[in-house]
């Protein structure tokens, strides 16, 4: 995979992805993803997580660990409800704190969560994470902001986020990500996997300006 993924600090061994632990995680984000389309976002980062690390040997039960409880901050019912104090909110700093228990409810390895706290904690753009697992978590969240599947997400943002009130600002957001994104990915592998995902936003960008005439946050005075 290239030197992004020579570190001293990652685990170094597959484990058997039939362990109860990994269903009874899946049953709790089921019901702790809120709204509901954020649900499967977990399930695809997983899958992505995997085709980035490869023949790479990486420790799947932190990726998985890491890809099903990062976003615990982000659900309604662990995020405020108040606006003023969601603007201010930081759901990784949540999310470091409320994973582990969550974690260990659902029988994950004790021996392991500290390596799935430290893959959730560098995984943002900002991150700089210094393990193999945290490298292709990165940037497999990272790909959910490009392509199609970014355009699903942020338009569900719009009435039920404090930074998304009109189709402009989600429109806002994804030509951010175009523009930021790609550049902030490591591996080979996920760059490539980047490339289409970089088009065809690309493509649903410069339609949606030709379509809309630049009115998506029109306001009839």
């Amino acid at each position: 995979m290239g030197r992004e993924f020579d570190s001293p600090a990652s685990t170094t061994h597959m484990s058997n992805p039939s362990q109860p632990w990994r269903d009874a995680l899946i049953a709790r984000m089921r019901v702790e993803a809120l709204p509901p389309e954020k649900f499967s976002h977990q399930a695809r980062l997983y899958r992505l997580c995997i085709a980035i690390a490869g023949d790479e040997p990486v420790d799947d039960d932190v990726l998985f660990g890491a890809c099903w409880v990062h976003d615990l901050g982000v659900f309604i019912g662990h995020r405020p409800e108040d606006p003023e104090q969601l603007k201010r909110w930081n759901s990784t700093a949540y999310t470091l704190g409320a994973a582990p228990a969550v974690l260990l409810s659902c029988g994950f390895p004790v021996e392991k969560v500290n390596a799935v706290v430290e893959c959730i904690r560098t995984h943002e753009a900002n991150g700089s994470p210094i393990t193999t697992e945290g490298i292709v978590f990165r940037d497999a969240d990272l790909l959910e902001l490009l392509g199609s599947v970014a355009v699903m997400r942020t338009v569900a943002k719009v009435a039920q986020d404090t930074r998304f009130i009109t189709f402009a600002d989600a429109a806002t957001s994804l030509r951010k990500a175009l523009e930021t994104v790609p550049s902030q990915i490591r591996t080979p592998q996920a760059q490539a996997i980047a490339q289409p995902r970089i088009a065809s936003l690309k493509a649903f960008l410069d339609a949606l300006d030709e379509e809309s005439g630049g009115l998506l946050g029109f306001e009839a005075s």
